[in-house]
């Protein structure tokens, strides 16, 4: 019988409607026509819905020096803030970062930091969205544009294999701002600072927009995309008739192919099937970073075609197991799913987070983590050592997530499906890069076809001949990342089509550099000018995420389709330009056309494809690397990408990254206090000098940025998990 009267219905309420409104602008200033907000405000809105037609205040209102900075990226302006407390909230229940607080009282109070503690977080730019008002605005979108003035287009965030879905704004034919997209069953509401922000690299001035072949006199110059088309693919032929003039033993090609980890599925689907069909060869590899071989056997049994965790089972599981990955760095969504999944009231309390790792990493410490502190190298041994722990209970309710760092730590990734395999907890494997999982289901790597069909199985490889309408494929497995660049040092390979690969980023940047520079034969893909395109032979301009279709898979196995924002005629997605070699190809005789040329027609053959319902590769034996000893020389090298760094596509926007944590190397207690606040690391690659900060580490560890100062720890100082001496800068 209850009777509820709304301010449509009721005098009273309409009227209290309207004297909080007033309540709430006697100081909110006019700015609406020059704020960042106008137009897609709710105060605006409410104001013109429930307020008063004339004011009634007829003081001064309240005035401060706008904006100030709480961050590089956050600016705020005091006098619009109505103190809902909505970033505050935010910083502190969801991120974990509660460097921005309600500070003074009364009349006063206002938005502030803490003293000599700036607003550091991953996750700032979700205060700016979830801001009411204009209080809170972006350094990077600040009087750029009007809502009413953008257009909006659904997307996928291209910078980690989460899959965040996001909406880009753009006007006039440039993205002005990317915003968080709200999918509950991927990131919810929430993305970091590197999806929001790093979308400048597709326009800098080093962009590539035309195709360029190596004129006679060697310099590069431009071409049409017929001529580029025939060059590379009469290069091509040249670099597999010298292969097989050679008859070297074991050689199954003369051209390898690298494509990196960007690329989305229907990119990668273009080069696995370009290398077998045109190139017949398997040497293909996306991995453009530190692999191994064991690594190439557990994608191939344990990832391809698996999904067997997804977010929502990180907020169910009683126990979730971390190894080789630091998710605040390398995957933020999941990252804020398992800091809400440990800090969840549910019967029993929350998912009990277990980190194998070097030291307490300030992410570990927001999600109340237990730490299993472990030098690098003895990774292994501390996962087979967890069937031991009780108190962690791993049982068939846990889940054990596994970082690609894993793969330089002998016998780790197959103690991890052993330990699945004996407590039924489940097991997926965490890449950093958006297109890693793609590449994989796509077969861009040495032992796998397109659909998880090995290699090595007659049948899957008849399969996939039947299915491509070629008489076979090659059979041999192909050699990985590591072993291509080896082998065009050697002679071995002639050829090589490499697209979006860093070689500071690769096992050995030196021996990359120098394959290349022997390679008699480059085809580059890629999107703006870099050491690779400035020595390859023919260079191709790829077309960035928004000017193309596509599909991420993450690392859930989910894919994740979008649409191309614009058409730029300038570029070409990576799997047109393989087609396009691909008929040149054919034309001289080698091998056959890809049969597609779009995005949807490689959409369309990849579902005719389909899984392979055959047997599965197995993971070979590989053993555990026993502990480095504590009296071995030097101090093992631990090392991750932070978030924020100085990654490719990061580049272009200032203040996103001046937010980035300062690099420092962590050191012990004790070997702090030894050594001094500032060091120099030398490895067998090089030396560095960096600011030091004490961590619960072991006293012969120490951990670093990967990519954070000079061309990162691989080029500069040495490889992960080696050793490395440390000494006080001023000795």
């Amino acid at each position: 019988g209850m009777v509820v009267n709304t301010q449509a219905t009721s005098p009273v309420a309409d009227k209290a409607q309207q004297g909080i409104m007033e309540f709430l602008l006697i100081n909110h200033p006019l700015d609406c026509p020059v704020c960042d907000k106008g137009g897609e405000c709710p105060l605006q809105n409410q104001a013109m819905s429930n307020g008063r037609d004339e004011t009634r205040f007829e003081g001064v209102k309240r005035t401060y020096p706008k904006p100030i900075n709480i961050s590089a990226q956050v600016l705020l302006d005091r006098e619009r803030c109505v103190l809902c407390a909505r970033c505050t909230r935010f910083s502190e229940q969801i991120a974990g970062d509660p460097f921005i607080a309600l500070i003074e009282r009364g009349a006063l109070q206002q938005v502030g930091i803490y003293e000599n503690e700036p607003f550091e977080s991953y996750f700032s730019g979700n205060t700016i969205q979830i801001c009411p008002v204009g209080a809170l605005t972006s350094a990077d979108y600040r009087f750029r544009a009007r809502p009413f003035d953008l257009v909006s287009n659904a997307g996928i965030a291209e910078h980690d294999a989460c899959g965040s879905a996001i909406r880009v704004d753009h006007r006039r034919g440039k993205v002005v701002r990317r915003l968080a997209g709200n999918d509950p069953e991927v990131n919810e509401e929430w993305i970091t600072d590197k999806d929001r922000f790093a979308f400048h690299y597709a326009t800098q001035p080093e962009r590539l927009t035309y195709p360029q072949v190596r004129d006679e006199d060697g310099s590069l110059r431009p071409a049409s995309w017929p001529e580029a088309f025939d060059v590379a693919a009469r290069g091509l032929r040249a670099a597999l008739r010298d292969a097989s003039s050679l008859g070297s033993s074991g050689t199954t090609g003369g051209v390898g192919v690298l494509t990196g980890g960007r690329v989305t599925a229907e990119d990668a689907y273009a080069y696995s099937k370009f290398a077998r069909v045109s190139l017949g060869t398997n040497d293909i590899d996306f991995r453009a970073r530190p692999l191994s071989a064991e690594e190439t056997s557990f994608l191939a049994s344990e990832v391809v075609l698996t999904n067997p965790v997804t977010y929502a089972d990180l907020e169910t599981a009683k126990t979730v197991v971390l190894a080789g990955l630091e998710p605040e760095d390398e995957a933020g969504a999941i990252f804020l799913r398992l800091r809400k999944a440990s800090n969840s009231a549910r019967p029993g309390g929350g998912t009990r987070v277990v980190a194998i790792a070097p030291y307490t990493s300030r992410g570990l410490a927001k999600m109340a983590g237990h730490l299993v502190r472990t030098a690098p190298g003895a990774e292994a041994a501390a996962i087979e050592g967890l069937v031991e722990h009780a108190e962690f209970g791993i049982d068939g309710t846990a889940v054990i997530l596994v970082g690609e760092r894993l793969a330089t730590v002998p016998g780790a990734l197959s103690a991890a499906a052993g330990l699945a395999r004996k407590t039924g907890a489940r097991l997926a494997w965490v890449p950093r890069r958006a297109g890693d999982r793609g590449a994989i289901e796509t077969g861009c790597l040495p032992n796998l076809l397109p659909g998880g069909r090995p290699v090595a199985d007659a049948a899957a490889r008849v399969d996939a001949a039947t299915a491509w309408g070629v008489d076979n494929l090659p059979e041999t497995a192909g050699r990985d990342a590591d072993a291509i660049v080896a082998a065009l040092v050697s002679g071995e390979l002639g050829g090589l089509v490499i697209g979006g690969v860093d070689p500071d980023d690769t096992s050995d940047p030196a021996a990359t550099r120098a394959a290349i520079e022997a390679a008699s034969f480059v085809v580059a893909l890629e999107l703006r000018e870099t050491e690779v395109t400035r020595v390859a032979d023919v260079v191709f301009p790829v077309a960035p995420v928004i000017d193309k279709a596509g599909m991420f898979v993450t690392w859930e196995g989910r894919p994740r389709a979008f649409e191309a924002v614009f058409s730029s005629p300038t570029s070409l997605p990576d799997l047109r330009i393989l087609a396009g070699i691909a008929e040149e190809l054919a034309q001289l005789g080698q091998g056959s056309p890809l049969g597609f040329r779009t995005v949807a027609e490689a959409q369309r053959e990849m579902s005719d494809i389909g899984p392979w319902d055959g047997a599965r590769a197995s993971l070979g034996g590989f053993e555990t690397a026993s502990r480095p000893s504590s009296t071995t020389e030097g101090f093992a090298l631990a090392t991750w990408k932070q978030l924020v760094d100085n990654g490719s596509l990061q580049v272009g926007d200032k203040a996103y990254l001046a937010t980035g944590r300062a690099p420092v190397a962590r050191l012990s207690r004790t070997t702090y206090d030894a050594v001094g606040a500032t060091v120099t690391l030398t490895g067998d690659r090089g030396s560095v000098t960096i600011a030091a900060e004490p961590a619960d580490l072991d006293d012969d560890v120490v951990w670093v940025p990967a990519n954070s100062f000079g061309n990162g720890v691989l080029a500069d100082l040495a490889s992960p998990g080696s050793r490395v001496t440390v000494k006080g800068a001023e000795s």
